[in-house]
């Protein structure tokens, strides 16, 4: 057992019994690599990730290989969803270097943490050649390693505005502009298969939100087209699980058919939300479908005792990659009985299969019904068939030996699933669905805290790690969407109190955009800013899209001038290249046109809103009470001749009151 095994982190103790003698990050190895004057090997991974588990078998079980790693070198183990700040700095390194990045991260530093060469996965003969030569390099070319770490250190250093030309814009806000933005993405478009023109394929939320709000204002069919052909094939290829519900990380072919099967919580979390959206415009029960059992997923097999969610499940079960998830034709056939032979067709299931070694992945390309019919299968009973079938698999599939469980719990992940909870509960208005998103809220509240600051990390009892923006980002915009769906007002106050938190400790007036983390937290040797939106929005991008809501709900113009600030400099990357920035691009949308101020007083304001939610009506804030509140928007709000009213505003002017949700909705027509 090395120093891993008094560490929380699941991937961490997934190395405590290697021969390697990992440290976790923190001062003892550093200091240690100063002392001895050694280099440092840092090694950036998660538990979910399968090429990390290959090389930890090939490299880092091996005795041989480990005495290599042990005499040259202080060894370091990082989680990077437990220290994305770690990871953000020796990531940027390793691109600056000309490396593909990815994980495993392998980073070799100087004793003072400076980078100076950095790889992904290598076999095991190629890995200890490595080791051997940068001990050589380190003793005999210090100098020279010396000087191209400083360069990449330097580089990093670069301001942000420097480094990519990032200049106060107009503040105007145009529709053509929006245009322009959907062009320049559209040529990327794959637009048979849906999603980007690209493999592997990965979902891409902020690419669909931005889409949902440019269709709302420009009625382009084309984007329109385009996210539903995405969304059908996302809910029905093999990304999704179409026996126990919920999204793999990413397919590794164009078509969607065969996942890298680890699933993570802020894929589902983003999914959740863009599927209720699209519902909520489309009424596609496939989509509801795809909420409602990937909530019931969550709900099973991801949700602790205490109401939080946990990270990930493994990619792999019993060392074999996806081997919960496959089928033989003969383990079908036996598990289904009379209805293999026309689920078989269903699903193409062959003795050759799909999947490696005579497996089959269950995917589809249209719905149950399309394919049934173009198959000429009998149609009668057909549905309740089918969910049949599921429950045989997934109760076969239950005896199997489950992938690994991330349990750790993320504050920021947690924080995007309350938002999906709420979305999902607006569009389908099941009230346990409300239950899960508060009780969630209520566990962030009540766990994750620390003297009015954000933990990032939640495991066994106690919550570690000072919080990055990334989680105050989440769970604002998780309490702000709390608050919209309960009208309960502790759930605006705290995400005020975390804004303005955010910007006393993370904010550079000087640049106009937050850190990535806290100024009291553990310097590292560049502080870096989160920028551009990848599989996960960036936090800056976040915050932008929180000031801009609470400026409006609480009509406070510091929160508006500071995401004003923001969205105005990223608006030369978003008339360039916005594919890296449509999180941005959704807000854009929302600045284009004027967003709606609902607002529902009386005793009934929490069923007159849920009538509401089930409308899609991207850009809106809603706010409520059943009797009095002092709450700017709701200040002097009554209700009409003892009813309750919805008052539906733009830039603080009101419409007449009304007393029918049909009303409101004609009112926002009109604008």
């Amino acid at each position: 057992m090395n120093r891993l095994s008094q560490q929380t982190s699941p991937y961490l103790l997934q190395h405590a019994h290697n021969p390697v003698d990992w440290y976790p990050w923190g001062q003892e190895a550093l200091q240690k690599a100063k002392t001895e004057n050694k280099p440092i090997l840092v090694s950036i991974g998660y538990s979910a990730c399968h090429w990390c588990h290959v090389m930890e078998h090939e490299c880092f079980e091996k005795e041989d290989i480990a005495q290599v790693m042990n005499a040259h070198f202080v060894c370091i183990k990082v989680d990077r969803e437990e220290r994305p700040d770690v990871d953000a700095v020796y990531m940027d390194a390793v691109q600056a270097m000309g490396v593909r990045g990815g994980w495993p991260l392998n980073v070799f530093l100087l004793p003072d943490s400076r980078p100076f060469y950095g790889v992904t996965y290598l076999p095991p003969q190629n890995w200890v050649q490595l080791l051997k030569s940068i001990d050589i390099a380190f003793q005999k070319n210090y100098d020279e390693l010396a000087g191209s770490a400083e360069g990449f250190v330097q580089n990093m250093l670069v301001s942000d505005t420097e480094k990519y030309g990032l200049t106060l814009g107009s503040g105007h806000y145009a529709a053509s502009e929006l245009d322009a933005m959907f062009e320049q993405l559209q040529r990327n478009f794959d637009g048979e298969k849906g999603g980007m023109n690209r493999a592997p394929k990965f979902p891409m939320p902020s690419i669909y939100k931005f889409l949902l709000r440019y269709f709302d204002i420009s009625q382009n069919p084309e984007s329109l087209s385009h996210l539903q052909l995405s969304l059908d094939r996302i809910a029905l290829g093999g990304i999704y699980d179409h026996v126990g519900g919920g999204w793999a990380r990413y397919s590794v072919d164009d078509e969607w058919f065969i996942p890298h099967f680890e699933k993570m919580l802020y894929d589902n979390a983003q999914l959740l939300s863009i599927y209720a959206e699209a519902y909520s415009l489309t009424k596609n029960p496939l989509y509801a479908d795809r909420l409602l059992n990937t909530i019931q997923w969550l709900q099973n097999e991801m949700r602790s005792e205490q109401g939080g969610f946990y990270s990930a499940l493994d990619a792999d079960s019993q060392g074999v990659e996806g081997k919960f998830y496959i089928w033989t034709k003969a383990e079908l056939e036996q598990v289904l009985g009379p209805d293999f032979e026309w689920f078989a067709k269903l699903y193409n299931i062959s003795q050759q299969g799909n999947w490696e070694d005579g497996h089959n992945h269950l995917h589809l390309t249209g719905t149950l019904l399309q394919t049934a019919s173009a198959l000429k299968l009998d149609m009668d009973g057909l549905e309740a068939r089918y969910a049949g079938a599921l429950k045989k698999l997934a109760e076969k599939r239950a005896e199997r030996i489950r992938p690994g469980l991330d349990d750790k719990i993320l504050t920021s992940w947690n924080g995007l699933l309350i938002k999906a909870l709420a979305d999902s509960y607006r569009a389908l208005g099941e009230e346990y669905i409300r239950e899960l998103a508060v009780s969630a809220g209520v566990f962030i509240r009540d766990n994750m805290f620390e003297a009015g600051k954000l933990m990032h990390s939640y495991k066994n009892g106690h919550a570690t790690v000072t919080g990055f923006l990334e989680d105050y980002a989440a769970v604002i915009e998780a309490y702000l969407a709390l608050y919209q769906i309960t009208f309960d007002e502790q759930w605006i106050r705290l995400a005020q109190e975390l804004a303005n938190y955010t910007i006393h400790h993370f904010y550079d007036e000087k640049e106009g955009f937050f850190y990535f983390t806290d100024m009291y937290g553990e310097r590292l040797i560049a502080r870096k800013k989160e920028l551009f939106d990848n599989v996960i929005p960036s936090s800056n991008s976040m915050m932008a899209h929180n000031l801009y809501l609470l400026g409006m709900m609480l009509d406070e113009d510091q929160y508006a001038k500071i995401s004003d600030t923001m969205l105005s400099k990223m608006t030369k990357v978003l008339l360039s290249d916005v594919q890296w920035v449509t999180n941005w691009a959704a807000l854009y949308c929302m600045r284009a046109s004027p967003t709606a101020e609902i607002i529902i007083v009386g005793p009934e304001a929490d069923q007159m809103r849920k009538d509401f939610d089930r409308f899609f009506v991207p850009n809106k804030l809603v706010m409520g009470t059943t009797s009095r509140s002092n709450l700017p928007l709701l200040e002097n709000r009554t209700e009409v001749n003892g009813k309750t009213a919805i008052y539906v505003c733009y830039d603080k002017t009101c419409q007449l009151p009304v007393t029918q949700v049909e009303h409101a909705l004609d009112q926002l027509a009109g604008i």
